[in-house]
């Protein structure tokens, strides 16, 4: 038993599927002593994978691309919000100086 039937039977799916998931990728717990551990993150992807394929039907071909395309937003957002970190960190008049520069160029 390598922990993988467990996470199966907690989110209805078979030990074949969830194999074929991590083998291909789609899902990357941490492998350690012979066992395979999920964490919160690969729960909740594993959560995400088994509805995209189970409500909305999304096929082994066109999983791979969704969950880039979702990987590619969780980097935009984190990036983001680096972003307006840095700006909350500059001085007062940088921060208004960039703001009406960005309002600018959403109202063009």
């Amino acid at each position: 038993m390598n922990g993988l039937d467990r996470y199966a039977v907690e989110f209805g799916v078979t030990v074949e599927q969830l194999t074929l998931w991590v083998e291909r990728r789609w899902i990357l717990p941490v492998q350690s002593g012979g066992k395979i551990l999920f964490d919160e993150a690969d729960k909740a992807r594993l959560k995400m994978v088994v509805e995209f394929h189970r409500d909305l039907d999304i096929d082994d071909e066109t999983m791979p691309v969704v969950l880039a395309l979702i990987d590619r937003l969780h980097a935009t957002r984190a990036r983001f919000s680096d972003l307006l970190q840095a700006l909350a960190d500059l001085p007062e008049p940088h921060r208004t100086a960039i703001s009406l520069r960005i309002q600018g160029m959403l109202d063009e």
